[in-house]
């Protein structure tokens, strides 16, 4: 299994190469306006020879690119069009209780590059002069940057791949892409299984093998998404054009915090189970709420900013480094399955009570707790060779 991640590291231009690569950003940025704008008026061409043929000498001549600068902004072009297709293809358009499947024809208007930034392809474009130095290629020839990396040590056996060099305030950034090869995990070999059952009130309830059971309440995100709400809404209010700029970013700050608090939650996880460990997570694919007729008006927001599946992919790699795994198991009758006795009936779980109490066997548990006993079970299933886990409503 090959894993792959970001690393993140802040280089030290000086005044002259800030300048340089200025202008290599903009450079780039436009040259990936010109490429998707051919993309879109060429019936969503992303082949690279046909897009090479079409566009080299154009990016190379109206924008000044090098060889290798040109390849990179097809790819970067070809990369953008890919995922907003996945993204179209994952969201179908829904009329009438009909679903329409959506592709790249559903666009208005070609995708646009606003924020400057370019690619470098490694030992070609960039590379390491040593733990302190790194060498980019800019349109003014190469430059040598001082570079501060976090834990850099432990990547010493990674494989680098291409590099990203972006600006953020008055702060130079390169992503690093890296990979490793790592072992298959071998689920003869789990010593842990941890059901996991994601919510709002509790962003995960875990429950092991051992009968222990782990709550991380929500109120902490609750409280930090209800204070940048209020600002957004008075912001609205205001209606100007500094308002709405600064809108923005206090979206882009709420999505960092969020995008922190997951890693932190992921890590913790992790390391509580150490190595060996699968967890086990619902499928919430297509899973959403109904917020016009379930939920009162006030509470639209926070049941359409779920951040469940930034922290799937979050333990996901952190598991696979820890040689661990994470599986999705279905998540029909989870939350209304006794798990002593099997009865399934969605009336015995009292969600203003947040209580689950079985008419049948009598059992009485917190319901974010029934769910994650359920997850564990189909976990221990899927181990003992039933690879896809279910249950069946009872008759």
């Amino acid at each position: 299994m090959e894993i792959s991640l970001t690393i993140k590291a802040s280089i030290y231009p000086s005044q002259s190469e800030a300048k340089s690569l200025k202008k290599t950003m903009e450079a780039y940025r436009q040259g990936c306006n010109y490429a998707s704008l051919y993309v879109f008026n060429n019936n969503f061409e992303l082949g690279q020879s046909k897009l090479n043929k079409a566009l080299y000498h154009d990016l190379r001549d109206t924008f000044g690119l090098k060889s290798q600068m040109a390849q990179s902004v097809l790819r970067t072009v070809i990369a953008r069009y890919k995922t907003v297709a996945t993204q179209l293809s994952q969201k179908p358009y829904k009329c009438l209780g009909y679903k329409i499947e959506r592709d790249l024809t559903w666009l208005w208007k070609p995708i646009t590059f606003s924020r400057p930034q370019f690619e470098l392809v490694r030992n070609r474009d960039w590379s390491f002069k040593n733990d302190n130095q790194v060498s980019l290629n800019t349109l003014d020839g190469r430059i040598i940057c001082q570079i501060s990396m976090s834990g850099f040590e432990k990547y010493q056996d990674w494989q680098f791949g291409s590099a990203r060099v972006l600006k953020s305030d008055k702060h130079w950034y390169l992503h690093i892409s890296a990979s490793r090869e790592i072992d298959d995990y071998d689920i003869n070999q789990t010593r842990h299984v941890i059901g996991i059952d994601r919510g709002l009130r509790q962003i995960v309830t875990c429950y092991d093998e051992k009968g222990k059971t782990l709550f991380k309440s929500g109120k902490q995100i609750a409280k930090k998404r209800n204070h940048y709400k209020q600002l957004r809404c008075h912001l609205q209010l205001t209606n100007t054009k500094s308002s709405k700029r600064r809108i923005r970013k206090i979206g882009q700050r709420e999505n960092r915090w969020m995008s922190d608090y997951n890693h932190c939650l992921s890590k913790t996880l992790v390391e509580k189970y150490g190595t060996d460990s699968l967890f086990v997570l619902e499928d919430l694919t297509d899973v959403t709420f109904d917020t016009v007729n379930n939920h009162k008006r006030e509470d639209r927001y926070e049941h359409c900013s779920w951040s469940f599946y930034d922290l799937e992919q979050k333990l996901t790699y952190k598991a696979h480094l820890n040689h661990s795994e994470v599986i999705k198991v279905d998540a029909y009758c989870t939350s209304q399955r006794c798990p002593k006795c099997g009865r399934i009936n969605k009336e015995n779980r009292k969600h203003n009570l947040h209580l689950y109490i079985c008419d049948k066997c009598g059992y009485k548990s917190n319901d974010d707790r029934i769910g994650a006993m359920n997850i564990q079970n189909l976990g221990t299933m899927y181990v003992s060779g039933n690879y896809k886990p279910t249950y069946q409503k009872l008759v």
